[in-house]
Order: structure tokens, then C-alpha cells, then sequence
């Protein structure tokens, strides 16, 4: 068997490993369910509903529906492999059991660069919402310690602490953190609701029109149009495959598990759907388009200072739930490449504390840390959506291949009409693909020529399955 081709067997996962090099089970499903709302909610609603609306006018509403569509689809294929392969990993693992080791390293190499780069642009969305509450009290940062240098700043400072604070936070420990999780995302929950009771008495529908200014779709790498707005907007909903990735630290993973990630995606699509009618039916889009605190500029618009501020208080301190989530995720892709031998495998060492791989969670917080001080977030929400979407396909990919290859395998999860979820999901994450920003496309491209160039260097030959 060529290496590219090479597999795990599934009945050998979740065994084998030694037991420094093992995941503590602490975590059950309301514990996942908060994991999985606290990634999904966060900075795809609270900031960036008015980069989509620049780019669709009030037609963003239909962007979240095609790009939930997709997600549902998505997510209905996790829920049946995470059950059947409870251990983390997320994606990459699926793969490397269902479609041989070459896959799985570019599907670990774009889960690198989406968790990476998700938890360096909700950095920079919580320092929009940070900033603004500290103006509204008169505590305002000077602008070259709040912006990004193609901004006219020096570096997001508030940016950055937030990444160092969540890191501390995580290395403290698995439980700690997830309880710690589930009362922040009641906040960020609460405030969402306050947001939509506020702004929808003055729902006006002059402002829905023209309905769709820029059209649905303008091709290849457009920037403008419903698809190009369903590309960005995506990044609103992903966050469920965090879940995934504490296969090794549930309790009873074929029944949390499910209910983690359908339960989340479940509640999230409702808040999406009621927050952007809210939004987008207050004011017209092009008064709330450019803010860095569009939730809060809206309530503070329609006359409600106090109610803005509470907004923005509410996600200054809620919003780290989405970077904990996702640096949580981040820290297990790692952590499973280094036990298979494709990263290096002092990676994969557990910290007898906190049950966690601390090592791996303070490398990468440096990594998010410098890019969220420095790149901006439209920028940054593109160029995560572009690995999420090929993690997202391999997913529908593993599920129609494990459906035809092992159709008896027991299975807790059952996606229903499997043969339709399936292509949905691939062929919807090529679509958006093909509708992120050309020079988004580019920058994957080259970020996939590099990922290859180590694993024919190293990879493939460091690989416990090479031995």
C-alpha cells in the first residue's frame, strides 16, 4: 500500500496509545453542547453580519441560509462519525481511518490553519467590541494599539491579551475551562436575545429593499453578491466540529456526542435566523455595514445607549467562549498529528495536571496572538473559511465512502438520507470554496504547496504507520 494511501484500521482506534499520551474522559454533554453554541455564536454574529451585509445588502439573510444549509448537512456527517470513531482528531482522523494517510495530513494542515486563523479573527472582533465599550465610558485606546498596520495601526493590543488570557485558561484544565464555558455562553446568549427584543420593534421593511443590490452570484473569487457574502458568512456557523475533536474526553460518546453537535447547531440556526431579521430590518444595512460593533451600533442607533453598552459588555466577556472552543480544537488536531508521528511527537505529551496537552496549547496562543494582532478580520475570516470547507467535504466524503465500504458497522448516529447529505456537503463547501476571494484561494493554495513539502520531507517518513 502506497503512504498516501495508507490507513488506520477502525477497530484499532482509541487503543494503543500510551497513557501519557491519552486524553482524561471529564466532559458529558451539556458540557459539549455549551462547547459546540460557544464556538458557532460568536464573532460570525456579533461582527461579522455586517461584512456579509457589504457584500449581499439585506439578501446576507439568504447567505445564512445557504451557508447553514451546508452546515446542517455537515454536521449531520459529523454526528455519525464522531460516534463511530470516538476519538480526537475531528476530521483529520476521519480521514486518515476512511480515505489513507495523504488525505488526512491536508485535511490536519487545513484544520491547522482554520483554528489558527478562527481564533486570531474572534480575537480581533472581541478587541471591536472591547474598544467600543471602553469609549462608551469614556476609557477609549489610542487607535494605533486597536488596529491591524494595513489600518493605520501599530498592533491589535486588546487582541492579543484576550489570546493569552484564554490560553491561561485552557492550560489550567479540560473541565475548568468547559464549565467556565457553559456560564459565559449563557451571557452571550442572553445578550443576543436582548438584542432582537430591542431592535425588532423597529423593523421597518423599507430597509430590506433593494432586497438583493449586488445580485446572487458574480462568479469565481468575486467579492460581491449573495455567494461571496455566504463564503464569508460561513464562518458564523462552523464551531460544532470543536465538538468532534473531544471525542477522547467524553463520557459516553455516542450519546453526548450527538447530542453536542446537533444540539448546537439546532439552537444556533434559530438565534442566527432572529438576530439578522432584527438587524437588518432596524436600519438600512449601509448605516451598520462598516461598524466594529454592528449589534451595539444598532441598539445604540434606534435609542438605546445603555442596552449598546450591555451588548458590548456582554460580548467582551462572552466572545472568548468562541477562542476557547476553537483554540481547545486546535490544541487536539495538533496533538493527535504528533501521536501519529506526522508532527513531532513531544507534541502529544499530556500534562498530568490538567489532562491536556499544554505544550501544544502555549505554542499555538503565540502563533494566534501575532496574527491577531497584525492581519484585520475580513481578511482573516476568509482565509479560515477556505481550510473549514475542505475539512467540511472530506467529512461528507467519509461518510457516502464508510456508508458503501462498511455498511454493517454498528452505528449510535445514523445520518438520515445519507446519500443526499453527503453530496450536499461536498458539493456546497466546493461552491463556497470557489466563492471566497480570489486572493484568499491563492493564499490556501500556497498554503497546501507548503503542507505538502512536509510531509514528503518528514511526515509521511516519521508516521507510525511507516514503522
Amino acid at each position: 500500500m502506497s503512504f498516501v494511501t495508507r490507513r488506520k484500521a477502525l477497530p484499532a482506534l482509541g487503543g494503543g496509545a500510551p497513557k501519557s499520551h491519552g486524553l482524561k474522559p471529564t466532559l458529558s454533554w451539556p458540557h459539549l453542547v455549551a462547547l459546540g453554541v460557544g464556538a458557532i455564536v460568536g464573532t460570525g454574529i456579533y461582527t461579522l453580519i455586517g461584512v456579509g451585509a457589504e457584500r449581499a445588502g439585506p439578501a446576507v439573510m439568504l447567505a445564512f441560509v445557504i451557508a447553514g444549509i451546508v452546515c446542517v448537512c455537515a454536521a449531520l456527517a459529523y454526528a455519525e462519525l464522531a460516534t463511530m470513531i470516538p476519538e480526537s482528531g475531528s476530521a483529520y482522523t476521519y480521514s486518515y481511518t476512511t480515505l489513507g494517510e495523504g488525505a488526512a495530513w491536508m485535511v490536519g494542515w487545513s484544520l491547522i490553519l482554520e483554528y489558527t486563523v478562527v481564533c486570531s479573527a474572534v480575537a480581533v472582533g472581541w478587541a471591536g467590541y472591547f474598544s467600543g465599550m471602553m469609549e462608551g465610558i469614556g476609557m477609549g485606546l489610542p487607535a494605533v494599539l486597536t488596529s491591524a498596520p494595513s489600518q493605520g495601526g501599530i498592533v491589535n493590543l486588546p487582541a492579543v491579551v484576550i489570546v493569552a488570557a484564554v490560553a491561561g485558561l485552557l492550560v489550567a484544565g479540560t473541565r475548568e475551562s468547559a464549565s467556565i464555558n457553559a456560564a459565559l455562553v449563557v451571557v452571550k446568549i442572553a445578550a443576543l436575545i436582548a438584542f432582537v427584543a430591542i431592535a425588532l420593534p423597529h423593523f421597518n421593511p423599507a430597509n430590506l429593499k433593494p432586497f438583493m443590490p449586488y445580485g446572487f452570484s458574480h462568479g469565481i473569487g468575486a467579492e460581491m453578491g449573495v455567494m461571496a457574502a455566504a463564503a464569508i458568512i460561513f464562518f458564523a456557523f462552523y464551531g460544532f466540529d470543536a465538538v468532534a475533536t473531544a471525542a477522547e474526553e467524553t463520557r459516553n460518546p455516542g450519546r453526548d456526542l450527538t447530542i453536542g453537535i446537533i444540539g448546537s447547531m439546532v439552537a444556533c440556526v434559530a438565534i442566527y435566523i432572529a438576530v439578522a431579521v432584527a438587524a437588518l430590518g432596524a436600519m438600512p444595512f449601509t448605516d451598520f455595514m462598516k461598524s466594529p460593533e454592528p449589534l451595539s451600533h444598532i441598539a445604540r442607533t434606534v435609542g438605546s445607549d445603555l442596552w449598546a453598552t450591555l451588548i458590548a459588555g456582554a460580548a467582551v466577556v462572552a466572545l472568548p467562549t468562541v477562542i476557547l472552543a476553537f483554540m481547545f480544537g486546535q490544541s487536539r488536531i495538533f496533538f493527535v498529528m504528533a501521536r501519529d508521528g506526522l508532527l513531532p511527537r513531544g507534541l502529544a505529551h499530556v500534562s498530568e495536571r490538567s489532562g491536556g496537552p499544554v505544550r501544544v496549547t502555549a505554542g499555538t496562543a503565540v502563533l494566534m496572538a501575532i496574527i491577531a494582532g497584525f492581519i484585520p478580520l475580513g481578511d482573516l475570516a476568509a482565509l479560515a473559511n477556505a481550510g473549514t470547507l475542505v475539512a467540511f467535504a472530506s467529512v461528507g466524503l467519509c461518510l457516502m465512502v464508510l456508508r458503501r465500504r462498511e455498511p454493517g458497522r454498528p452505528r449510535v448516529f445514523r445520518a438520515p438520507v445519507w446519500w443526499l447529505v453527503g453530496p450536499v456537503a461536498i458539493l456546497g463547501c466546493v461552491y463556497l470554496f470557489f466563492s471566497l476571494p480570489a486572493s484568499t484561494q491563492i493564499n490556501f493554495v500556497i498554503w497546501n504547496v507548503i503542507g505538502v513539502a512536509v510531509y514528503l520531507l518528514y511526515s509521511r517518513r516519521s508516521s507510525l504507520l511507516n514503522g
